[in-house]
Formats: structure tokens, C-alpha cells, sequence
């Protein structure tokens, strides 16, 4: 009996050490649980808080994909995959055909918004215009094929572009070219060079950039194609930089335009969009980074590269700009033409007005010039073929100038082309009593003392050689007015830098 009490006692005593142990086991391992358990939960608090703040932050753009082949829906995928709450804009100048592989009728894709800008009557312009939508600090332009790397990078994008503005960072391993861009909006020309460093008015290679969402609201037409071209162009004439970040880049999505049909079609594309992004810029003189020079304004072929002139004032000077450089090229071809057909006949001939004034200043036409002045002896006129046979009606020499009797006075024109009136006044001047006198025109010219011909002297302009009056300051000052060579009016109260 004895026996049996003790071995009662004994396993209730070991199921007490039991039952304490296990509660010194828990009172240890609580706290044990909690530190394992806690981090998790705050990692997903604060992945979640990032999204949310890169959502309020930034604004993803797609601008430039073409219709026929695209990886627009994978590089959408790849953003959302990262950051399902960042606002994604696919923006395109007609609805995609064959569509987009994006179902955005699914509630993952509410954050995803394909903005077409074409005119449609069953759209508001708010609805067609990309800016209404951008509701955060940061636009990121993400080309077709990207795909995010890290959320880093994004982040970095972000400090980056709060200190500088502007940041590009490069898609896949191939380097970028920095480009400095020598914007002249009125005298209508860009010219690009290679330029180190990793601060530059526009880049070459496959980037994706981020802009202050203010400095876009800033440009004319921040949407226009080529982007990122027209981009850089307009971010050039605010003054503003883009700086390549190079210790980060975005993968490259899927290869386009493998085959030789898409690329031909892609470089056929590609160019007329860069015509009629110059046309839209007005820009008509284009030096590339190798130095050649294009032109996107008029040629002989075409009609002249500025509208009409009205009271003597053309109109691109209300505009507060210069006469285009194709124009002014296509002046000094035709001023060019006329000075050797009338050497070749022995026709007295001298610069006159604007253009001496011109030749005066910068020895070639005015910068705002849009004719050129010639005046002439009235006695030689017969001399030439040409002139004599367009007193009767037009006539086209053998190299393709036409030549004609103005209808607003007793003058001539040579004009470059029948297509480009761009031309030339033949002005004829008569000898009386010792001064030189005109018959009735509409031009603004004055008679002047017959003595600034005796002898005549010659200036620079346009490239040559030039046959003009003596003592060109008085000359021009009785023409014009006291001071005119050093303070020119330019036409309709405009007034050169």
C-alpha cells in the first residue's frame, strides 16, 4: 500500500515538472514567434507603402510603338508585375489594329489607359489629351520592349530627377550617345554635335527617360512623333538638360523588326515622321552631328517657304522670325544668276537698298530680308536678251530663272523658278540733272545724287564680289535715315537682337 502511494506521487510529480516546463517553454518561445512572424508582416506593410508612394509619384508612358509589330502588352505586363498600382498611359495616334493584347476591362488593368489622340466626336479633347491624366510628379517614358530591371532603378530615377529635372536611363548594354542641340527657332535651324559627359540636350540609343511632369506641361506638343525627338527639341528651346544615369539600365523586351519588310517599313515611317515634325517645329535647316545639312523648307521645285508679304512685311516676321534659311539660299542662287547675266552684257548695275544695307552689315542679305535689290542703268537695259523680251511677257532662260516685268511699276523681277517666286528687283534708274531718278513704283526707293556712281566701288555679299555706290553710309543714309547701318528697322516694328 505504502508502495503503491509512492508511485502515485511520483508520476504526479513528474507530470507537474511536465506541465512547468512547458509553460517555461512557451513564455520563451512567445517572444521567439513574434520576432519570426512581425518582419514578414512589416515587409509586406512597407512593400505596399512603396507601391502606394510610386503610384502617387510617378506616371508610366508608352509613346512610340508601332501598329504592326509591338511588345507593348509584355512591357505593360512587366511594369505591373513590379508596380500593380503605378498609372500607365499607352498613347497612340489612332486605335491599334491589329489591338493591343491587354484585356483593360479587367479590374488589374484599372490603372491602365490607352489614350488615342485622334479626333473622335465620342471623346471630350480632355479624354484625348494624355495630360489630363497625369495627376503625379514624374512622367517615366518607357519605350516599346522594356522591361524594369529593379525597383531601384526607379527609385534612384526619382532622387535623381528631384535634383536634376530630367534623367535617362539606358535600355539594355549598348551605350548612349550624348548630343548638344544648337536650337535658332528664328532663324529656323537645329544643329547637332557630339558632346562628353552625361549631360546632354538629347540622346542617341535606347533610353527610357523621367521629367518633372510641370516641365512637360511646359513644351508645345509634348506627344509628337518621332519621340523622343521632337521631345528633346522642345526641351532644348526651355533651357532644359537630360542627364544619363549609367550605373543603371532597364532589360530589353522582345527583338522587333527582324525582318527586312518591317525594318524597310519602320525607316520609311521614321522618315516622313521626321519631315512633319520639322514642318510642325519650324525648323527647315537641319546639321546633323556629321555635318551634313538637310532641308526641310522650300527648293526650287516647291513654292517659296513663307506665306505672303503684305505692305512690304512678310508674314513669318509676326511670327519674330527671320526669313528661312532655304529662302535665304534661294536668294543668293538667283542673285547669283542675275549678277553674271547682267556682267555678261555690260549692263551697269549696282546693290540697292535693304540688300546694300545687308551687304553693310553682314556682307550678305539682311536676316529678315526676302528679295533682293538691284539697281540698274535704264539706257542698258536693251542690252539684255532677257530683259528686253520680258518687257512683251514672261520669259524662262536656259537655266530655268524667269524673267518679267513687275506689275506694281516700271521694274523687272528674276524669280527662281516658275514653281518659287523668290526673286530679284531689277530696279531702273535714269540720269537727270545730275541726279538719278525712277520712274513710277510701288517700291519704297528714293532718287539720289547721280556722284555716288563716279566712281562706283564694290562690297562683299552673298558669297562675291559686288558692284555698289560710293560712300555707302551717306548713300544709305538718304535712302533711309541717319544711323540706319547700325540700328536697322526691321518690318513691322520688329527689331533684330
Amino acid at each position: 500500500m505504502r508502495l503503491k502511494l509512492v508511485k502515485i506521487l511520483l508520476v504526479l510529480a513528474l507530470v507537474g515538472n511536465i506541465v512547468v516546463w512547458h509553460r517555461i517553454w512557451r513564455l520563451f518561445a512567445a517572444p521567439s514567434v513574434s520576432m519570426t512572424a512581425t518582419p514578414a508582416a512589416s515587409t509586406v506593410e512597407t512593400s505596399q507603402k512603396v507601391h502606394r508612394g510610386l503610384a502617387r509619384s510617378v506616371t508610366i508612358v508608352i509613346r512610340q510603338f508601332e501598329t504592326f509589330e509591338n511588345d507593348v502588352s509584355a512591357t505593360v505586363e512587366s511594369v505591373m508585375t513590379a508596380f500593380p498600382l503605378i498609372p500607365i498611359l499607352i498613347i497612340c495616334d489612332q486605335l491599334p489594329y491589329p489591338p493591343l493584347e491587354l484585356d483593360f476591362k479587367n479590374n488589374t488593368m484599372r490603372y491602365v489607359k490607352l489614350i488615342n489622340l485622334q479626333l473622335n466626336f465620342n471623346k471630350s479633347f480632355d479624354e484625348r489629351n494624355p495630360l489630363f491624366f497625369i495627376r503625379t510628379k514624374f512622367v517615366l517614358f518607357l519605350p516599346d520592349a522594356t522591361r524594369l530591371s529593379t525597383k531601384q532603378v526607379l527609385q534612384s530615377m526619382i532622387i535623381q530627377a528631384s535634383k536634376l529635372g530630367a534623367v535617362s536611363v539606358p535600355v539594355g548594354a549598348n551605350p548612349l550617345s550624348c548630343i548638344g542641340m544648337a536650337l535658332r527657332v528664328k532663324e529656323w535651324s537645329l544643329e547637332m554635335s557630339n558632346i562628353d559627359g552625361s549631360t546632354c540636350d538629347s540622346i542617341i540609343g535606347r533610353h527610357g527617360t523621367m521629367i518633372e511632369a510641370r516641365t512637360l506641361r511646359k513644351l508645345s506638343d509634348p506627344f509628337i512623333l518621332p519621340f523622343t525627338d521632337a521631345f528633346y527639341i522642345q526641351t532644348t528651346a526651355l533651357g532644359a538638360k537630360v542627364h544619363i544615369m549609367n550605373d543603371h539600365h532597364f532589360n530589353e523586351g522582345k527583338p522587333l523588326f527582324r525582318s527586312h519588310q518591317a525594318q524597310w517599313k519602320v525607316e520609311q515611317l521614321s522618315r516622313s515622321r521626321e519631315r512633319e515634325m520639322f514642318e510642325k517645329l519650324g525648323i527647315k535647316k537641319v546639321t546633323r552631328v556629321s555635318g551634313s545639312v538637310e532641308w526641310y523648307g522650300c527648293s526650287r521645285e516647291t513654292p517659296r517657304c513663307f506665306g505672303s508679304v503684305v505692305n512690304g512685311i512678310p508674314s513669318y516676321l509676326y511670327q519674330n522670325r527671320y526669313t528661312p534659311p532655304c529662302c535665304l539660299t534661294g536668294l543668293r542662287r538667283v542673285a547669283h544668276h542675275v549678277f553674271d547675266k547682267l556682267e555678261e552684257v555690260g549692263i551697269r548695275f549696282w546693290i540697292e537698298g535693304d540688300s546694300l544695307l545687308g551687304a553693310m552689315r553682314n556682307g550678305d542679305i539682311l536676316p529678315w530680308g526676302h528679295q533682293v535689290d538691284v539697281g540698274l542703268n535704264r539706257d542698258d537695259i536693251m542690252r539684255s536678251p532677257w530683259l528686253a523680251r520680258a518687257r512683251n511677257k514672261p520669259v524662262t532662260d536656259n537655266q530655268g530663272f524667269i524673267w518679267e516685268k513687275a506689275t506694281e511699276g516700271e521694274f523687272f523681277k528674276v524669280q527662281y523658278s516658275k514653281t518659287n517666286h523668290l526673286h530679284v528687283n531689277l530696279l531702273p534708274f535714269y540720269s537727270e540733272n545730275g541726279t538719278m531718278m525712277k520712274d513710277a513704283w510701288f517700291l519704297k526707293n528714293k532718287d539720289f545724287p547721280e556722284q555716288f556712281l563716279h566712281p562706283m566701288s564694290s562690297i562683299e555679299f552673298a558669297g562675291r564680289q559686288v558692284p555698289c555706290p560710293n560712300n555707302i553710309r551717306d548713300f544709305l543714309e538718304i535712302k533711309y535715315y541717319k544711323g540706319v547701318i547700325e540700328n536697322p528697322e526691321v518690318p513691322g516694328k520688329l527689331f533684330p537682337d
